[in-house]
């Protein structure tokens, strides 16, 4: 991936959950800033038969250097939920 800045934009966090994830109603990347909050951003679908999602960063996204951990999270109609595989990303400080 490069190097990653903080307050960067012109970034893509893409990942695979690891199931066919055709029909899911949830499609989301989770994450865990390097302070310890969590949260969660709506992702689209690149390709469902294997599981790809993504989503691309807006300004205030990535708000904190240090290691964020991302993952891929997707819940089907029936309820059965699926978990990714997490990543961890060293976000740098311009300059770095």
């Amino acid at each position: 991936m490069g190097k990653v800045y903080k307050d960067q934009t012109s970034l893509r966090v893409k990942l695979t959950a690891g199931v066919d994830i055709t029909g899911a109603t949830t499609k989301q990347i989770k994450y865990k800033k390097p302070g310890g909050d969590t949260g969660a951003w709506v992702a689209t679908v690149e390709t469902a038969s294997t599981g790809v999602i993504y989503y691309d960063i807006k300004s205030g996204d990535i708000d904190e250097s240090g290691y964020w951990t991302f993952w891929a999270y997707i819940v089907f109609s029936d309820g059965r939920d699926a978990v990714g595989e997490s990543v961890s990303e060293r976000i740098y400080i311009e300059g770095d």
